[in-house]
């Protein structure tokens, strides 16, 4: 239905105006529900790393800078260098998108991944080959290599029956990160959503960093206090301003899959992320490598932080108490030592979000090696753990995920990673603790998902356009068990 409401601005009373049958999203094919297949060759231009298993077609649109939104023309390919949160109105216009930089958690995969659009990246050289105007077709149907071909070919389409999805005895569930597509994935049969990302809402949304709103009378830059004065105009209290656009945000997440459970992951923004937020410049640190850095629980305690957390804390309680989100739940990145999950938990407590009060559940990332060697006492302190392949492989490898030239042996397959899952695995069975992956590993190779069911897994949560792929290998495993 499409519904209109209005707000008596005296009384507070809420009154639905109009209702009505809703005609466009309704009507609307869902990429997700797709299968495609290149039925004709041809020539290759350049290739990368294939985001959502989905082909497109049309004219390339080259740009090197957000700022030129006025020359992109809806429906065309966008090609560029790398995006940040500025691309994303262009992003939403376009047919396909191909980058020279970036990898699978880049910022252009996450996005199309939930916008529903075929992407490649890393492609290393797209903006060279490519021209303004070229027809190519986009294929990130082929596996996990991703090609773009002069001209437009031929490729068919199969449309997948929903009611044939398998039941299975694994948890299913799905990553978002985007509240303005939560609602495109509301068909597909999931068990809800394993992983929530929060950095979306404050990077493309919210915009400022929280320390500025926190303390908006110390930030010095007239431009920054300009820009943060538009955006807050409606807001007397500016902190309020962050508050009800990140609980707005993860409330639609929550709502698109009420009831079913949303482990909303809290901040994990590293020191160069975050100083890119307006503002954030005058609050953060210039640390030499930011991965290892101050991210994750450490900040959450800190007293150069702490008050920005407690935004994000005001906005969960909100979203839950306020909204009536009860389906919310938490999840804590990056969590280095058992004192660090203490103090945590702690200052979750302080504001008003105790574990276990309201139905509340509290889960921790398990993406470092301390986190595997130290599982028993960790599931003393959390309801379950989620495994983040992406940190957990960087830091068992040593090798930087968002390296280039390191992509090679970037493989969250290798056998070191798979022993410290199945290690984690068989703690958690002797403390009864449930164990998830909202890593990218079983959303780039399904047939990953097949090992995680073999050893016990309790849930898989995979990007939207992988999960009928990984929920067809796990009703397969579960039925040769």
């Amino acid at each position: 239905m499409d519904m209109e409401w209005a707000k008596d601005g005296e009384t507070g009373d809420l009154f639905i105006v109009q209702a009505r049958p809703e005609t466009v999203q309704s009507r609307r094919d869902a990429g997700s529900l797709r299968e495609y297949r290149l039925t004709q060759s041809g020539k290759r231009l350049v290739q990368g790393a294939a985001i959502a298993d989905a082909i497109a077609q049309g004219r390339v649109c080259r740009l090197t800078s957000a700022e030129n939104i006025g020359d992109f023309k809806e429906g065309s390919i966008l090609v560029t260098e790398t995006t940040d949160p500025d691309w994303a109105p262009i992003m939403k216009k376009a047919a396909a998108i191909v980058t020279d930089h970036g990898g699978r958690t880049s910022h252009a995969a996450i996005v199309s991944r939930e916008l529903g659009l075929p992407a490649i990246v890393g492609t290393g050289n797209a903006t060279e080959i490519l021209v303004d105007g070229q027809e190519i077709t986009v294929s990130c149907a082929e596996g996990e290599i991703g090609i773009v071909y002069d001209g437009l070919l031929e490729f068919e389409t199969r449309d997948i029956d929903l009611t044939q999805t398998p039941e299975t005895r694994t948890q299913i569930m799905i990553n978002l990160a985007n509240p303005s597509a939560a609602f495109r994935w509301w068909r597909l049969p999931t068990d809800g959503v394993g992983l929530a990302r929060i950095e979306f809402i404050i990077g493309d949304i919210i915009k400022i960093h929280p320390m500025a709103l926190a303390h908006f009378d110390n930030v010095q830059d007239e431009d920054v206090r300009r820009q943060i004065k538009t955006l807050t105009a409606a807001y007397e209290d500016k902190k309020q301003y962050f508050v009800d656009r990140l609980a707005e945000g993860v409330a639609r997440i929550a709502a698109a899959h009420y009831p079913n459970p949303v482990i909303v992951r809290l901040s994990d923004f590293k020191t160069n992320e975050y100083a890119s937020l307006i503002g954030g410049r005058e609050f953060e640190p210039v640390e030499e490598n930011p991965m290892l850095g101050w991210r994750g629980a450490s900040r959450y305690y800190h007293d150069d932080y702490r008050e920005g957390f407690a935004l994000e804390c005001r906005a969960m309680r909100q979203a839950r108490d306020t909204i009536g989100m009860s389906n919310v739940n938490l999840m804590i990145p990056f969590c280095r030592t058992i004192e660090e999950a203490d103090k945590v938990l702690e200052e979750l407590g302080l504001h008003g979000l105790e574990r276990g009060e309201k139905d509340l559940e509290i889960y921790m990332m398990a993406e470092i090696p301390s986190n595997i060697i130290l599982a028993q006492a960790f599931a003393e302190r959390f309801d379950g753990f989620s495994i983040g392949s992406n940190d957990l492989t960087q830091l068992t490898l040593g090798v930087d995920r968002d390296s280039d030239l390191l992509q090679a042996l970037f493989n969250e397959r290798n056998e070191a990673v798979k022993t410290l899952i199945v290690e984690l695995l068989n703690k958690a069975a002797q403390t009864g603790t449930p164990v998830g992956i909202c890593g990218q590993a079983p959303s780039d190779y399904p047939e990953f998902s097949k090992f995680l069911v073999e050893n016990g897994i309790s849930s898989i949560s995979v990007n939207p356009d992988s999960f009928f792929a990984v929920k067809k290998i796990v009703a397969a495993t579960e039925a040769a068990k």
